[in-house]
């Protein structure tokens, strides 16, 4: 914990965090992953604590699970099927979770900051969903939604769809501009996320020289 300001919305919003995938390109589950002194997930968990009083992480069936470290308060639920991807999973955590919002990310995100996730939730409005464009790509696993896009994500897979980046047709989203993201996380850094382990390497770099 540092000293950041804490933020104003606590208690009003949940956070959702995807933690059931196998790491397929980076050769090992992502959330347990060490950065630093603590893993990927727990550093995720406690960075969005600072922000939300309801946490929810999504990880694989009980049957396929790996064993995550104690993760406080948070609540842990189990996807249906083992690796089918996030469409569901991101369902299943909204199901889940106590508030009408949520923030929702994967945790593979180590520069993640709960400010800028409070700022897209102030941006929803009339809309279901908050999808930031960065660098000319959507990121629906650093987004806000409304408790009730569980239902259109049903919707996606009852149709095949499997493509979460697919969400900005099949619900109200509003897509927040590369420009205008930047004004609230200028160098991106909070939607980094690591897939590879060149990718891993560079977020110790980032990590040791911030």
């Amino acid at each position: 914990m540092d000293d950041r300001r804490e933020s104003t919305i606590v208690g009003s919003a949940s956070a959702i965090i995807l933690a059931g995938g196998r790491g397929a390109r980076m050769g090992q589950p992502k959330a347990t992953l060490r950065f630093g002194e603590v893993t990927l997930i727990e550093r995720t968990v406690s960075e969005l604590a600072r922000a939300f009083d309801d946490i929810v992480v999504v990880a694989a069936p009980e049957s396929e699970a790996i064993e995550l470290p104690p993760l406080g308060a948070a609540t842990i639920v189990h996807d249906d099927d083992a690796y089918q991807g996030p469409v569901g999973a991101l369902a299943r955590g909204l199901r889940a979770a106590r508030h009408e919002l949520a923030f929702a990310c994967s945790c593979d995100l180590p520069m993640l900051r709960a400010e800028v996730a409070v700022w897209m939730l102030s941006l929803v409005g009339e809309f279901d969903a908050v999808l930031p464009q960065v660098d000319g790509r959507l990121q629906p696993l650093h987004a806000a939604y409304r408790r009730r896009c569980a239902g259109a994500l049903d919707a996606m897979l009852a149709r095949g769809e499997h493509r979460l980046s697919a969400v900005a047709d099949a619900m109200s989203a509003r897509i927040v501009p590369d420009a205008e993201y930047r004004r609230a996380d200028p160098d991106a850094l909070s939607c980094l996320n690591i897939n590879t382990p060149e990718d891993y390497v560079r977020a110790m770099k980032r990590r040791l020289s911030s």
